[in-house]
């Protein structure tokens, strides 16, 4: 059994509900503890997975987060940077699954994050524990 922490970036309150709720229901089924951690936006999301990878606490990592394009450049940022941020911890060695989802608009966001239509956040924490198990073997 491993310990994740779950980083959601709690922005939009219903939609990081159903995102967390898929997370916690595919890490409960997989057998796993984890934790909960709450970060103001996805920028902050790759900050705190690595504060808590240097405390050792965690086997592996779920961010959750929803990117809403708005009328903007800052879309792009906040979706680019985030994504760039956890790809270079996962590149140092980090089992993360990223559940941050990047729409353009509220429905597909809702789409996604339903646990009964696409479960991102379930998908996102199968994936931290696919690339926690690629680890043990290769440890």
């Amino acid at each position: 059994m491993a310990k994740f922490l779950i980083v959601e970036a709690r922005f939009y309150d219903h939609l990081n509900d159903m995102l967390l709720d898929g997370a916690k229901a595919a890490l409960d089924a997989a057998g796993h503890s984890y934790e909960t951690l709450t970060v103001p936006g996805a920028l902050e999301v790759p900050g705190a997975i690595s504060l808590a990878i240097d405390s050792g606490q965690f086997d592996g990592f779920v961010a959750l987060g929803v990117v809403l394009r708005g009328e903007t450049y800052h879309f792009e940022i906040v979706s680019n940077e985030s994504a760039r941020g956890i790809m270079a911890l996962t590149l140092d060695g980090a089992a993360i699954g990223n559940g941050i989802i990047t729409v353009e608009n509220e429905d597909q966001a809702l789409a996604r994050a339903d646990k009964s239509q696409k479960d991102k956040g379930g998908e996102a924490a199968k994936a931290a524990v696919a690339m926690w198990e690629l680890a043990q073997k290769y440890a």
